[in-house]
């Protein structure tokens, strides 16, 4: 074998095993770790987001772990026209999802966010009516399948509302009269009894009499 070649040899192998553990998929889940804080004063936020997503790998079942404050929110949504106008007001989709840890201010708070849709994920802070969004407080990731979901992430939706059936046990529905289905052919006479039960009983009287 060439001298030359041999040397290349060993390169290939190494070229070829990079490539087949950055191909492999993932082996475990994983939180990720997002700084989600934002300097009024400054219109600043506490970390360069896009910079920060593209140096990770995302995967089904895998977390976003928000270290924030609870007058924050993140809105995650899978359409790039609410992301890119920093407001979910007209999005009249389902693929719009609030997080918020509460209303006090400032005070530390932690928001988990699963990745449980293959494809691009778009987040951002809708504070100060966009304002934040609109000053880099926002990302857009994109997710793998990985190990596909986890059976706790992995559930069927609920079906839908239904109207449950009057309960016969109810207040509502005792007291209720019904209309008792009449004798046909009937005249009605005394206090509504039919004529005809009148006569005959005028007639076995004056038998029984007799």
């Amino acid at each position: 074998m060439d001298l030359s070649m041999a040397k290349l040899v060993p390169i290939a192998l190494l070229i070829f095993a990079a490539s087949a553990a950055s191909a492999a998929p993932s082996l475990a889940y994983t939180n990720h770790t997002v700084e989600w804080f934002f300097n009024p004063n400054t219109n600043a936020t506490s970390t360069n987001y896009s910079a920060w997503a593209s140096s990770q790998t995302f995967n089904l079942g895998d977390f976003l772990i928000f270290n924030t404050t609870t007058n924050q929110t993140v809105i995650q949504t899978y359409n790039d026209t609410t992301y890119t106008i920093c407001t979910d007001y007209e999005d009249s989709g389902n693929d719009v999802f609030v997080y918020s840890a509460g209303e006090e201010i400032g005070v530390p708070a932690v928001i988990p966010v699963p990745l449980t849709e293959v494809g691009p994920n778009y987040y951002f802070s809708d504070a100060n009516g966009g304002i934040q969004c609109m000053n880099g407080m926002k990302f857009e990731i994109v997710v793998g399948k990985g190990l596909g979901l986890p059976p706790s992430l992995n559930q069927p939706p609920p079906p839908p509302y239904a109207e449950p059936p009057p309960d016969s046990s109810s207040p509502n529905n005792q007291g209720q009269i019904t209309n008792a289905p009449s004798l046909s052919g009937c005249s009605r006479g005394f206090d509504g009894v039919p004529f005809g039960l009148v006569f005959w009983g005028f007639v076995f009287s004056a038998l029984f009499v007799v």
